[in-house]
């Protein structure tokens, strides 16, 4: 399904302008008729895919190994409404989502960074790379909803 880190980063990246849109139509129902579930359905979801958006990034920037700058951009369009779009449009005509994943070593020197042995045993592994993903994801969720929302609680 995602054959390259490409597809992975264009599908999050409108999975996370779609949850912008959930999380805005929340806060409109809630301003305008009082019903405050719709920013708890909205922001769940929206909060949910914005972790799995900033984790998708940093394992597109370390596969296709992006400079620290790309990499802080990708995470910030993500709390900008709607951002995470043009910066995948800006990426892909950079050349930075292009390629495939790095499943095997190469003769590149920049494959002797401490986590590419890692990385590459996880991506011949897909699924239990996106276990461990969804884990940690769901695990960070879990901790943020104990935490409560931005701002307190009423």
């Amino acid at each position: 399904m995602f054959r390259t880190p490409h597809t992975l980063f264009r599908a999050l990246a409108i999975a996370e302008a779609i949850s912008w849109t959930l999380l805005i139509l929340g806060l409109l129902l809630r301003a305008t008729t009082g019903w405050a579930l719709g920013v708890t359905i909205g922001g769940g979801i929206h909060g949910f895919v914005f972790l799995s958006y900033g984790a998708t990034a940093i394992l597109v920037a370390l596969n296709n190994r992006w400079r620290v700058w790309p990499t802080v951009i990708a995470l910030i369009s993500a709390v900008i409404p709607y951002a995470t779009i043009p910066t995948e449009l800006w990426l892909q005509r950079t050349g930075r989502l292009a390629g495939p994943w790095r499943l095997e070593p190469s003769d590149d020197p920049r494959d002797g960074a401490w986590y590419d042995r890692l990385m590459r045993w996880f991506l011949r592994r897909p699924w239990v790379l996106a276990a461990l993903i969804a884990f940690a994801v769901i695990a960070l969720f879990g901790v943020l909803l104990i935490a409560g929302p931005p701002g307190g609680r009423d």
